[in-house]
């Protein structure tokens, strides 16, 4: 059963996980707005949730790299549920921002050690299909959160986003329910005793850890051909869902569109990522994977653009909908991207460089999405979404393969010439 279900097990982890923080993120925006918040003050709320990831990542990633990926998703949890339950008590926006960050913090340590599970543990043919099963677990968060917040907070937005943030609190911690035993133990290491793990830990500082691989340098991994397009193309499109989760509450206020309304429309964008995540490797089939990025890309710069107008909420729910799809694509093929290009012994630090660069745009996009809607009017942001969507497309041309390239006989270590290994040197035995 622990070779077989391990993935399932960790998509309803990340589920639960993020349906917590689908759920806090837009009760916390509602909460900002009944302390006397404006929308410059939601874009640096939203934006320091990603500020103490920004600096946690790479560090994380190294640390995932050396060791077990557990840990690193118990933490997670912790972190999550006590940012959204002390969030609900905060009585500034100041206060929130900082529970804010620690919830972020909490969430980045989750999916550090979700994604170099599934890297380590699936092989190369699979890892497409992996990524984008792992990914469901986020949409199914996304799905079920941001209804769950509307329903909680009602007409209240003081005590019912208060109400909100403690459930996501108890949400997150149903993760624990289904994290056990999802990664598979070394034979050799789980039949050692304590103390004889101590003492071959004092037998390699001896030697300077000279049966250690050696740390592959950042910017030889950021030099990688496909990395920096893929952390960019992933930077792109979750500062999308980002801004879509934290803005849509405004823009619902000023378009008097009730929360549980706003929450239907997340919810629905959220429905539609899982059902492109569904059909992910057909469509890769078909078109190939620089095509369907590039052109999904193309069609979410469109819609973004396209919510700035005021239409009706029934067309708004369209848009929606038609945008959940075309960012459905992104997200896990990004991740693929970068685990195929990156070096050897490298795959964790490459995935945190790439949750690096989307913490670089949680905190860059709301800051600028606020500035923007301050000066020009809250549907703005949506159009700058627009602008690096669109970049984005651009860069999906040189990402990916064509539909004469299947995945199984791409290199599992990137477009290099080195011929692939099919486990790495730090996680020998835990492939499946």
């Amino acid at each position: 059963m622990e070779r077989r279900y391990w993935l399932l097990r960790l998509v309803a982890a990340f589920a639960f996980a993020q349906a917590a923080v689908s759920m806090a993120r837009p009760a916390v925006s509602y909460r900002a707005l009944a302390l006397g918040a404006d929308e410059r003050a939601i874009g640096v709320t939203a934006g320091v949730y990603a500020l103490l990831p920004l600096f946690a990542a790479v560090p994380l990633g190294r640390r995932t790299d050396r060791g077990r990926c557990t840990p690193l998703l118990a933490v997670g949890v912790v972190l999550v549920a006590g940012g959204c339950a002390l969030s609900g008590t905060a009585g500034s926006p100041a206060g929130m921002a900082a529970w804010s960050g620690v919830m972020g913090l909490g969430h980045l340590c989750f999916v550090i050690g979700a994604q170099s599970l599934v890297a380590r543990r699936s092989a190369p043919a699979e890892q497409d299909r992996n990524f984008g099963h792992f990914t469901i677990g986020a949409s199914l968060g996304q799905l079920v959160g941001p209804v769950a917040a509307g329903f909680l907070i009602g007409d209240d937005m003081g005590r019912g986003s208060t109400l909100a943030l403690v459930v996501s609190a108890a949400v997150a911690t149903l993760s624990f329910t289904t994290l056990w035993r999802v990664e598979q133990r070394d034979a050799n290491r789980t039949r050692r005793t304590r103390r004889t793990r101590r003492a071959h830990a004092r037998v390699r500082r001896d030697k300077g850890r000279a049966d250690s691989p050696p740390k592959v340098p950042v910017h030889r991994i950021l030099r990688a051909r496909g990395v920096p397009a893929g952390i960019f193309i992933s930077l792109a499109v979750l500062s999308a869902t980002d801004i879509l989760t934290a803005y849509l509450p405004v823009v619902g206020e000023h378009r008097s569109i009730a929360p549980a309304t706003v929450g239907l429309l997340l919810s629905l964008r959220a429905a539609a990522t899982i059902a492109c995540r569904l059909v992910m490797t057909p469509m890769i089939r078909l078109l190939g994977r620089t095509a369907l990025l590039t052109v999904t890309c193309l069609l979410g710069a469109l819609l973004c653009a396209g919510i700035a107008l005021p239409v009706p909420v029934w067309a708004l729910a369209v848009m929606l909908a038609a945008l959940g799809f075309c960012l459905g694509v992104g997200q896990p093929l990004s991740m693929t991207t970068v685990v195929r290009a990156a070096p050897d012994g490298a795959r964790s630090t490459a995935l945190a460089l790439r949750l690096t660069g989307n913490r670089l745009g949680q905190v860059a996009a709301p800051a600028s999405a606020g500035l923007i809607a301050g000066l020009a009017g809250t549907a703005a942001p949506f159009v700058m979404l627009g602008a690096l969507l669109l970049t984005a497309a651009a860069l999906g041309t040189r990402v990916g393969r064509g539909p004469d390239e299947p995945a199984r006989e791409r290199p599992e270590t990137g477009t290099g010439a080195k011929p692939a290994t099919p486990v790495p040197r730090g996680a020998r035995g835990r492939v499946s």
